[in-house]
């Protein structure tokens, strides 16, 4: 539900809807590279590509949107802004309140070592740990769910000791990508994906086979 967003963020960053609005956070998961993006890349080829992932998912969710046809669905991106500058929406946090991932920021430590340090909080997946992304936002305006149960996210990094160590590492160290390992995981991105989210934006057409 809309309101269940709402009441944990400012009235700043409220999104304009009834709090029993129904809406849906898109994630990507690591299979996304092969069974989604390389196939797009492929049928587009021949059409100016200016961000593949970014395309990719919308046109993913156009098609989703296409199934709906009676219905009003609007569709916010992780990437969008708004005049303001602020986010549409913050992902990290719609993603929480659906149950879809842990949001872990430094008011999950009690134990606070960091000081006057800027400490950015991560979202962890019970079965991808870091190795997964927050693409999007379905809301579907006329459908008002007034008995929907809240899910709580899975508490997957539960000790003092590891979500310090999440942290720092996501902090200080997120281009080796430790934190994505913070807990066992079931899958996670190809040796292909990590080299293409790897490079610089400008060289990854070169990756794709794509000219730039």
């Amino acid at each position: 539900k809309v309101g269940w967003y709402n009441a944990v963020l400012q009235p700043a960053f409220h999104l304009p809807y009834p709090d029993d609005t129904l809406a849906f956070v898109i994630l990507s998961t690591p299979s996304m590279f092969d069974k989604a993006l390389k196939p797009f890349v492929k049928k587009e080829r021949s059409k100016i590509i200016r961000d593949p992932v970014d395309q990719c998912i919308s046109y993913h969710l156009s098609r989703v949107k296409e199934k709906f046809p009676d219905q009003r669905v609007d569709v916010m991106f992780d990437y969008e802004i708004l005049p303001s500058r602020k986010p549409k929406f913050l992902a990290q946090t719609a993603a929480h309140v659906a149950g879809a991932a842990y949001y872990y920021q430094r008011k999950d430590v009690k134990r606070d070592p960091w000081g006057k340090k800027k400490i950015f909080g991560v979202c962890i997946h019970p079965r991808y740990g870091g190795w997964f992304a927050i693409r999007g936002l379905l809301l579907f305006p006329d459908i008002q769910v007034l008995f929907l149960e809240q899910p709580a996210p899975v508490d997957c990094v539960s000790t003092e000791e590891k979500r310090i160590e999440l942290l720092e590492q996501f902090n200080f160290h997120w281009q080796d990508g430790r934190y994505r390992d913070i807990i066992e995981v079931k899958e996670r991105y190809s040796e292909e994906q990590r080299v293409y989210f790897a490079t610089p934006p400008a060289e990854r057409f070169r990756l794709l086979g794509l000219a730039q």
